[in-house]
């Protein structure tokens, strides 16, 4: 087992270009925006109506205020972490078949060279 010295990861991931980041996947940080305005606004509006059902001895609009706004909060910024994981492989992996397809055209040889 080998230790590498320089404690870096054998093969790093490169990072997202920022328009990537910026220009590409704007609709998914509105929607997701939007998702929590309306999960952080709309809940207490309506708590008062939630207040007939009960869970152990509080009742059901107290928790979903106290608590279901900050459970949505969390699962909003994992979903986000999973999707800009997801996005970041199809950049990779895009770039991969870019590589490979400029691979490919100078092994044809044809004389001209790309880059």
């Amino acid at each position: 087992m080998s230790v590498n010295a320089n404690l870096e990861p054998a093969d790093p991931l490169p990072p997202l270009p920022p328009q990537l980041h910026d220009l590409q996947h704007p609709w998914l940080k509105a929607a997701l925006l939007l998702f929590w305005a309306a999960v952080a606004f709309g809940v207490p509006f309506f708590a008062r109506q939630l207040q007939a059902w009960t869970t152990g001895p509080w009742p059901l609009g107290y928790w979903l205020v106290a608590q279901g706004a900050v459970l949505m909060f969390i699962a909003i910024v994992v979903f986000y972490a999973w999707a800009m994981s997801y996005f970041e492989r199809q950049h990779q992996g895009a770039g991969a078949a870019d590589a490979a397809s400029e691979a490919a055209s100078d092994a044809s040889g044809d004389g001209t060279r790309h880059g």
